[in-house]
């Protein structure tokens, strides 16, 4: 067979499998009538009927101020360190002292899916991803800490220094002046 041909036959079998794949694929359950229902219409309340629950204004004060109070969106500081997370950042702190940082992350990856909202596990995720010469995910572990560190000064002053010394390392001579100005000031 020519060329030619062969491409005009592999075109055509192209064509009847679209013209397959273009058809209306909706089936409704039950193989029933594809025709469009019209939209279901609200309840209405007929004159002289009561409504199901009473208008805000007819209920009573107490009620309506339970039901005004705001929850809380999200939560001042991360979660307390688990004791299983912190035994795993005391091995990671002696493999790191050993020289072994990879080991270190190991361990310390294990602590942060126990803890995962705890501002120390990602403070130590960072220093030992600064001693494996990993910067840019040091500065990011140090950022997420940060944002979890909540109202614990301690904590907070030690993550602005954790993110100073890793932007001096990487050059970030601005930044680090910055995270060390944000430190001093706690």
């Amino acid at each position: 067979m020519s060329q030619s041909l062969r491409k005009l036959m592999l075109l055509s079998a192209l064509s009847v499998g679209l013209v397959g794949c273009a058809s209306d694929i909706y089936a409704p359950p039950g193989g029933g009538d594809r025709t469009p229902q019209p939209a279901p219409q609200p309840p209405t309340v007929e004159e002289g009927e009561e409504p199901d629950s009473p208008r805000l204004s007819e209920q009573p004060q107490e009620e309506r101020e339970k039901e005004r109070t705001p929850s809380p969106g999200y939560q001042e500081q991360g979660d307390d360190l688990s004791s299983a997370a912190a035994s795993l950042i005391e091995r990671a702190d002696t493999l790191m002292a050993e020289g072994n940082p990879e080991a270190a992350l190991s361990q310390l990856e294990r602590a942060q899916r126990i803890s995962p909202r705890s501002a120390q596990v990602y403070f130590k995720l960072a220093e030992a991803y600064a001693r494996t010469d990993n910067l840019g995910a040091a500065e990011q572990f140090t950022m997420k800490g940060l944002s979890l560190a909540g109202s614990n000064t301690s904590l907070q002053k030690a993550g602005w220094e954790l993110l100073a010394s890793i932007r001096h390392e990487r050059g970030n001579v601005a930044g680090a002046e910055q995270a060390e100005r944000r430190a001093s000031q706690l």
